[in-house]
Protein backbone atom coordinates (compact mmCIF):
# COMPACT_ATOMS: atom_id res chain seq x y z
CA UNK A 1 0.00 0.00 0.00
CA UNK A 2 3.15 1.84 0.22
CA UNK A 3 2.51 5.14 -1.81
CA UNK A 4 3.83 8.80 -2.36
CA UNK A 5 7.69 8.00 -3.17
CA UNK A 6 7.53 4.52 -0.68
CA UNK A 7 6.13 6.94 2.19
CA UNK A 8 8.82 9.02 4.15
CA UNK A 9 7.86 9.98 7.70
CA UNK A 10 9.13 12.69 10.19
CA UNK A 11 12.23 11.54 12.29
CA UNK A 12 13.16 12.04 15.76
CA UNK A 13 15.20 14.87 15.74
CA UNK A 14 17.39 16.72 18.54
CA UNK A 15 15.15 19.81 18.39
CA UNK A 16 11.73 18.22 18.53
CA UNK A 17 13.21 16.03 21.86
CA UNK A 18 14.38 19.38 23.50
CA UNK A 19 11.11 21.13 22.67
CA UNK A 20 9.49 18.17 24.18
CA UNK A 21 11.47 18.08 27.40
CA UNK A 22 10.50 21.78 28.22
CA UNK A 23 7.07 20.33 28.73
CA UNK A 24 7.80 17.71 31.80
CA UNK A 25 6.62 18.72 35.11
CA UNK A 26 3.64 21.01 33.15
CA UNK A 27 0.00 20.60 33.92
CA UNK A 28 -1.77 19.69 30.57
CA UNK A 29 -5.65 20.95 29.91
CA UNK A 30 -8.05 19.18 27.98
CA UNK A 31 -6.56 19.12 24.63
CA UNK A 32 -9.45 16.43 23.70
CA UNK A 33 -12.47 15.56 25.73
CA UNK A 34 -12.37 12.21 27.04
CA UNK A 35 -14.26 9.69 25.90
CA UNK A 36 -16.37 9.79 28.97
CA UNK A 37 -17.35 12.44 31.54
CA UNK A 38 -19.47 10.56 34.22
CA UNK A 39 -19.66 6.60 34.84
CA UNK A 40 -23.27 5.92 33.63
CA UNK A 41 -24.66 2.64 33.91
CA UNK A 42 -24.40 2.19 30.05
CA UNK A 43 -20.54 3.60 29.47
CA UNK A 44 -19.62 1.25 32.49
CA UNK A 45 -21.09 -1.96 30.35
CA UNK A 46 -19.75 -0.63 27.62
CA UNK A 47 -16.35 -0.42 28.90
CA UNK A 48 -16.92 -3.91 30.55
CA UNK A 49 -18.44 -5.50 27.46
CA UNK A 50 -15.66 -4.01 25.34
CA UNK A 51 -13.16 -5.97 27.18
CA UNK A 52 -15.38 -8.74 27.34
CA UNK A 53 -16.46 -8.87 30.83
CA UNK A 54 -19.42 -9.82 31.68
CA UNK A 55 -19.30 -9.52 35.97
CA UNK A 56 -22.68 -8.50 37.06
CA UNK A 57 -21.21 -5.76 39.35
CA UNK A 58 -20.24 -3.62 36.89
CA UNK A 59 -22.81 -5.01 34.49
CA UNK A 60 -26.21 -5.89 35.85
CA UNK A 61 -28.08 -3.43 38.71
CA UNK A 62 -30.69 -5.75 39.88
CA UNK A 63 -27.42 -8.03 40.89
CA UNK A 64 -25.67 -5.24 41.86
CA UNK A 65 -28.48 -3.71 44.50
CA UNK A 66 -27.92 -6.43 46.52
CA UNK A 67 -24.45 -6.09 46.96
CA UNK A 68 -22.93 -3.46 49.54
CA UNK A 69 -22.51 -0.63 46.98
CA UNK A 70 -26.36 -0.77 46.13
CA UNK A 71 -25.80 -0.14 42.53
CA UNK A 72 -23.16 -1.26 39.50
CA UNK A 73 -20.03 0.13 39.96
CA UNK A 74 -17.45 0.69 37.53
CA UNK A 75 -14.87 -1.49 36.81
CA UNK A 76 -11.08 -0.46 37.65
CA UNK A 77 -9.88 -0.07 34.53
CA UNK A 78 -13.08 2.21 33.21
CA UNK A 79 -10.94 4.91 33.71
CA UNK A 80 -8.96 4.52 30.73
CA UNK A 81 -12.18 5.92 28.63
CA UNK A 82 -12.18 9.34 30.72
CA UNK A 83 -8.74 10.50 30.22
CA UNK A 84 -7.14 10.75 26.73
CA UNK A 85 -4.02 11.62 28.23
CA UNK A 86 -4.04 7.99 29.77
CA UNK A 87 -4.80 6.26 27.11
CA UNK A 88 -1.89 7.45 24.61
CA UNK A 89 -3.12 10.49 23.96
CA UNK A 90 1.11 12.23 23.66
CA UNK A 91 1.68 15.61 22.59
CA UNK A 92 5.38 16.66 20.35
CA UNK A 93 7.01 15.12 18.32
CA UNK A 94 4.82 15.21 15.19
CA UNK A 95 4.42 12.29 12.71
CA UNK A 96 6.24 10.02 15.16
CA UNK A 97 4.48 6.70 15.59
CA UNK A 98 3.12 6.34 19.76
CA UNK A 99 2.53 2.51 20.82
CA UNK A 100 0.67 2.76 24.09
CA UNK A 101 2.86 0.23 26.24
CA UNK A 102 2.38 0.02 29.91
CA UNK A 103 0.74 1.75 33.00
CA UNK A 104 0.88 1.97 36.88
CA UNK A 105 -2.30 2.51 38.59
CA UNK A 106 -3.57 3.07 42.37
CA UNK A 107 -6.60 3.04 42.72
CA UNK A 108 -8.08 4.77 46.26
CA UNK A 109 -11.76 4.28 46.27
CA UNK A 110 -14.74 3.32 44.33
CA UNK A 111 -16.13 5.00 41.40
CA UNK A 112 -19.59 4.84 41.71
CA UNK A 113 -22.75 5.02 39.26
CA UNK A 114 -23.10 8.23 37.85
CA UNK A 115 -19.50 9.80 39.73
CA UNK A 116 -18.21 12.61 37.33
CA UNK A 117 -14.56 12.27 36.70
CA UNK A 118 -12.13 15.30 36.07
CA UNK A 119 -8.22 14.81 35.94
CA UNK A 120 -4.83 16.52 36.21
CA UNK A 121 -2.34 15.29 34.13
CA UNK A 122 1.12 16.13 33.11
CA UNK A 123 4.30 15.06 31.15
CA UNK A 124 6.38 13.03 33.97
CA UNK A 125 9.52 11.91 32.10
CA UNK A 126 11.55 11.38 28.73
CA UNK A 127 13.50 8.60 28.06
CA UNK A 128 15.51 7.09 25.33
CA UNK A 129 16.07 3.72 24.25
CA UNK A 130 17.25 1.46 21.31
CA UNK A 131 15.05 -1.12 20.38
CA UNK A 132 14.73 -4.29 18.42
CA UNK A 133 11.36 -2.98 17.09
CA UNK A 134 12.38 0.03 15.59
CA UNK A 135 15.93 1.42 16.45
CA UNK A 136 15.75 4.39 18.69
CA UNK A 137 12.72 4.75 20.06
CA UNK A 138 11.45 7.62 23.08
CA UNK A 139 9.52 6.59 26.00
CA UNK A 140 7.28 9.08 27.04
CA UNK A 141 5.69 9.15 30.12
CA UNK A 142 2.97 11.02 31.59
CA UNK A 143 1.00 10.94 35.34
CA UNK A 144 -2.68 11.39 35.65
CA UNK A 145 -4.75 11.62 38.81
CA UNK A 146 -8.70 10.90 38.70
CA UNK A 147 -11.12 13.11 40.94
CA UNK A 148 -14.80 12.31 41.48
CA UNK A 149 -17.26 15.13 41.81
CA UNK A 150 -16.69 15.40 45.36
CA UNK A 151 -13.01 16.26 44.66
CA UNK A 152 -11.92 13.30 45.96
CA UNK A 153 -8.69 11.65 44.56
CA UNK A 154 -10.10 8.36 43.10
CA UNK A 155 -6.77 6.67 41.60
CA UNK A 156 -3.57 8.21 40.12
CA UNK A 157 -1.60 6.31 37.03
CA UNK A 158 1.42 6.73 35.37
CA UNK A 159 1.65 5.61 31.80
CA UNK A 160 3.82 5.60 28.87
CA UNK A 161 4.44 5.14 24.98
CA UNK A 162 7.19 4.46 22.80
CA UNK A 163 7.64 6.92 19.89
CA UNK A 164 9.49 5.12 17.07
CA UNK A 165 10.05 6.01 13.38
CA UNK A 166 7.82 4.12 11.25
CA UNK A 167 9.74 3.80 8.38
CA UNK A 168 13.02 2.38 10.46
CA UNK A 169 10.67 0.11 12.14
CA UNK A 170 9.09 -0.81 8.69
CA UNK A 171 12.82 -1.28 6.45
CA UNK A 172 15.24 -2.25 9.48
CA UNK A 173 13.16 -3.54 12.78
CA UNK A 174 14.25 -7.42 13.74
CA UNK A 175 11.63 -7.74 16.32
CA UNK A 176 8.70 -9.39 13.97
CA UNK A 177 10.77 -10.40 10.82
CA UNK A 178 10.78 -14.42 11.59
CA UNK A 179 6.44 -13.53 12.13
CA UNK A 180 6.04 -11.66 9.18
CA UNK A 181 7.79 -14.70 6.97
CA UNK A 182 5.30 -17.30 8.75
CA UNK A 183 2.38 -18.50 6.58
CA UNK A 184 -1.09 -17.25 8.41
CA UNK A 185 -2.31 -19.00 11.36
CA UNK A 186 -5.63 -21.11 10.58
CA UNK A 187 -6.65 -22.64 13.60
CA UNK A 188 -8.92 -26.12 13.72
CA UNK A 189 -12.18 -26.69 15.03
CA UNK A 190 -10.52 -28.58 17.76
CA UNK A 191 -7.99 -26.10 18.93
CA UNK A 192 -10.98 -23.32 19.06
CA UNK A 193 -13.04 -25.86 21.11
CA UNK A 194 -10.09 -26.31 23.40
CA UNK A 195 -9.14 -22.89 23.85
CA UNK A 196 -13.02 -21.63 24.15
CA UNK A 197 -13.50 -24.37 26.88
CA UNK A 198 -11.83 -21.52 28.95
CA UNK A 199 -14.47 -19.41 28.61
CA UNK A 200 -16.74 -21.83 28.96
CA UNK A 201 -15.27 -22.32 32.70
CA UNK A 202 -14.71 -18.76 33.70
CA UNK A 203 -15.19 -17.98 37.05
CA UNK A 204 -16.32 -14.71 38.15
CA UNK A 205 -15.86 -15.12 42.29
CA UNK A 206 -19.01 -12.59 42.74
CA UNK A 207 -21.11 -12.66 45.56
CA UNK A 208 -18.45 -15.45 47.74
CA UNK A 209 -16.08 -13.46 49.45
CA UNK A 210 -12.84 -14.45 49.44
CA UNK A 211 -10.77 -14.32 52.47
CA UNK A 212 -7.23 -13.26 52.84
CA UNK A 213 -6.69 -16.29 55.12
CA UNK A 214 -7.60 -18.53 52.57
CA UNK A 215 -5.24 -17.45 50.16
CA UNK A 216 -1.65 -19.31 49.82
CA UNK A 217 1.47 -18.23 49.24
CA UNK A 218 2.25 -19.73 45.53
CA UNK A 219 -1.08 -20.33 44.32
CA UNK A 220 -1.97 -20.00 40.69
CA UNK A 221 -5.14 -17.80 39.07
CA UNK A 222 -7.48 -19.65 37.14
CA UNK A 223 -6.20 -19.24 33.09
CA UNK A 224 -8.25 -16.60 31.36
CA UNK A 225 -8.59 -16.40 27.91
CA UNK A 226 -8.63 -13.66 25.58
CA UNK A 227 -9.28 -13.91 21.87
CA UNK A 228 -8.59 -15.32 19.25
CA UNK A 229 -7.86 -11.59 18.10
CA UNK A 230 -10.17 -10.09 15.16
CA UNK A 231 -10.70 -7.25 14.35
CA UNK A 232 -14.25 -6.78 15.26
CA UNK A 233 -13.00 -7.30 18.96
CA UNK A 234 -10.50 -4.32 18.85
CA UNK A 235 -13.48 -2.30 17.01
CA UNK A 236 -15.79 -3.54 20.02
CA UNK A 237 -12.76 -2.57 22.48
CA UNK A 238 -12.87 1.06 20.82
CA UNK A 239 -17.14 1.49 21.17
CA UNK A 240 -16.71 1.25 25.09
CA UNK A 241 -12.89 3.04 24.83
CA UNK A 242 -13.85 5.78 23.00
CA UNK A 243 -10.65 5.34 20.28
CA UNK A 244 -7.97 8.37 20.83
CA UNK A 245 -8.49 9.51 16.99
CA UNK A 246 -11.24 7.93 15.99
CA UNK A 247 -13.99 10.60 14.38
CA UNK A 248 -16.41 10.86 11.42
CA UNK A 249 -16.91 13.70 8.93
CA UNK A 250 -16.23 17.38 10.26
CA UNK A 251 -14.85 16.32 13.15
CA UNK A 252 -12.16 14.09 11.66
CA UNK A 253 -11.56 17.47 9.57
CA UNK A 254 -11.40 19.42 12.51
CA UNK A 255 -8.62 17.04 14.32
CA UNK A 256 -6.60 16.84 11.41
CA UNK A 257 -6.80 20.48 10.34
CA UNK A 258 -5.75 21.56 13.88
CA UNK A 259 -3.06 18.69 14.09
CA UNK A 260 -1.91 17.61 10.92
CA UNK A 261 0.76 15.68 11.32
CA UNK A 262 -2.62 12.92 12.55
CA UNK A 263 -3.40 12.97 9.02
CA UNK A 264 -1.85 10.31 7.16
CA UNK A 265 -3.02 9.50 3.67
CA UNK A 266 -4.99 6.23 2.74
CA UNK A 267 -4.75 4.63 -0.29
CA UNK A 268 -7.67 7.31 -1.42
CA UNK A 269 -5.41 10.08 -0.76
CA UNK A 270 -7.43 11.25 1.95
CA UNK A 271 -5.94 11.96 5.36
CA UNK A 272 -6.80 9.28 8.17
CA UNK A 273 -5.96 8.66 11.95
CA UNK A 274 -2.67 6.80 12.94
CA UNK A 275 -4.95 4.73 14.72
CA UNK A 276 -6.18 2.32 11.76
CA UNK A 277 -3.23 0.02 12.61
CA UNK A 278 -5.85 -1.30 14.87
CA UNK A 279 -8.01 -2.30 11.53
CA UNK A 280 -6.42 -2.17 8.42
CA UNK A 281 -3.65 -4.83 7.85
CA UNK A 282 -1.84 -2.63 5.51
CA UNK A 283 -1.08 0.21 7.38
CA UNK A 284 0.23 -2.06 10.26
CA UNK A 285 2.68 -3.32 7.98
CA UNK A 286 3.78 0.15 7.16
CA UNK A 287 4.34 1.29 10.98
CA UNK A 288 6.34 -1.94 11.57
CA UNK A 289 3.53 -3.97 12.61
CA UNK A 290 3.04 -8.10 12.45
CA UNK A 291 -0.91 -6.72 11.23
CA UNK A 292 -3.75 -5.02 12.81
CA UNK A 293 -3.26 -5.10 16.35
CA UNK A 294 -5.09 -5.04 20.20
CA UNK A 295 -5.22 -1.74 21.88
CA UNK A 296 -2.77 -1.38 24.59
CA UNK A 297 -4.93 0.46 27.27
CA UNK A 298 -7.68 -2.84 26.30
CA UNK A 299 -4.41 -5.08 27.31
CA UNK A 300 -3.76 -3.72 30.38
CA UNK A 301 -7.56 -3.89 31.03
CA UNK A 302 -7.41 -7.57 29.86
CA UNK A 303 -5.15 -8.07 33.15
CA UNK A 304 -7.17 -6.49 35.37
CA UNK A 305 -10.24 -8.37 34.74
CA UNK A 306 -8.16 -11.18 35.95
CA UNK A 307 -7.93 -9.80 38.93
CA UNK A 308 -11.42 -8.76 39.50
CA UNK A 309 -12.59 -11.87 38.32
CA UNK A 310 -10.54 -13.62 41.18
CA UNK A 311 -10.71 -11.07 44.18
CA UNK A 312 -14.93 -11.20 44.03
CA UNK A 313 -17.31 -8.43 45.06
CA UNK A 314 -15.71 -7.27 48.72
CA UNK A 315 -12.17 -7.58 47.04
CA UNK A 316 -10.30 -3.71 46.33
CA UNK A 317 -8.13 -3.68 43.85
CA UNK A 318 -5.00 -1.32 45.27
CA UNK A 319 -2.50 -1.49 42.04
CA UNK A 320 -1.77 -3.01 38.95
CA UNK A 321 1.24 -2.81 36.10
CA UNK A 322 0.96 -4.21 32.54
CA UNK A 323 4.00 -3.27 30.80
CA UNK A 324 3.64 -4.75 26.85
CA UNK A 325 6.05 -6.57 25.27
CA UNK A 326 4.99 -7.65 21.60
CA UNK A 327 2.22 -6.53 19.38
CA UNK A 328 -1.15 -9.13 19.25
CA UNK A 329 -1.86 -9.20 16.11
CA UNK A 330 -5.71 -9.94 14.52
CA UNK A 331 -5.10 -14.14 14.76
CA UNK A 332 -3.43 -14.28 18.24
CA UNK A 333 -5.29 -16.24 20.95
CA UNK A 334 -4.11 -15.16 24.40
CA UNK A 335 -3.83 -16.45 27.77
CA UNK A 336 -3.52 -14.66 30.69
CA UNK A 337 -1.95 -16.25 34.17
CA UNK A 338 -1.26 -15.69 37.59
CA UNK A 339 0.46 -16.74 40.62
CA UNK A 340 0.54 -15.36 44.45
CA UNK A 341 4.10 -14.15 45.33
CA UNK A 342 2.97 -12.77 48.75
CA UNK A 343 0.54 -12.05 51.57
CA UNK A 344 1.03 -9.31 54.23
CA UNK A 345 -0.93 -6.73 56.32
CA UNK A 346 -0.46 -3.66 55.98
CA UNK A 347 -1.92 -0.10 57.50
CA UNK A 348 -4.57 -2.21 58.46
CA UNK A 349 -5.04 -3.71 55.30
CA UNK A 350 -4.86 -7.45 54.27
CA UNK A 351 -3.24 -7.40 50.81
CA UNK A 352 -2.26 -10.33 48.15
CA UNK A 353 0.33 -9.52 45.81
CA UNK A 354 -0.43 -11.05 42.32
CA UNK A 355 2.50 -11.97 39.44
CA UNK A 356 0.96 -11.83 35.93
CA UNK A 357 1.85 -12.77 32.95
CA UNK A 358 0.22 -13.57 29.18
CA UNK A 359 1.28 -15.73 26.29
CA UNK A 360 0.21 -16.06 22.89
CA UNK A 361 -0.54 -19.59 20.86
CA UNK A 362 3.18 -19.83 20.03
CA UNK A 363 4.44 -19.47 23.63
CA UNK A 364 5.38 -16.07 22.99
CA UNK A 365 5.33 -13.43 25.75
CA UNK A 366 2.95 -10.58 25.34
CA UNK A 367 2.41 -8.70 28.26
CA UNK A 368 3.51 -9.20 32.07
CA UNK A 369 1.41 -7.40 35.19
CA UNK A 370 1.22 -7.46 38.65
CA UNK A 371 -1.03 -6.73 40.67
CA UNK A 372 -2.07 -5.59 44.54
CA UNK A 373 -5.37 -6.99 45.64
CA UNK A 374 -7.06 -5.80 49.24
CA UNK A 375 -9.01 -8.94 50.69
CA UNK A 376 -11.60 -8.92 53.69
CA UNK A 377 -10.58 -10.33 56.79
CA UNK A 378 -12.04 -12.91 59.17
Amino acid sequence: MLTETERKFPKITEDGLDALRQRIGVKIGVTVEPWCYEATRDNIRHYAHGIGDDNPLWCVPEYAAKTKFGDVIALPSFLFATSRIISGYVGGLPGIHAMWSGADWNWHKTVNRNDTISTEAWLKDIVEHQTRFAGRAVQQTYHVDFFNQHGDLVAGADSWCFRTERDHAREQGTKYKDVKARQPRRYTDQELADAYQLYRDEEIRGAVPRYWQDVTEGEALPVMLKGPMTVTGFIGYAQGWGGLYIRANKLAWKLIDAHPGIGIKNRFGIPDCPERVHWEEEFAHEVGAPGAYDYGPERSSWLTHHLTNWMGDDGFLRNATCKIRRHNPAGDILFIKGKVTRKYVEDGRHLVEIEQEARNQDDELSVLGTGIVELPSR
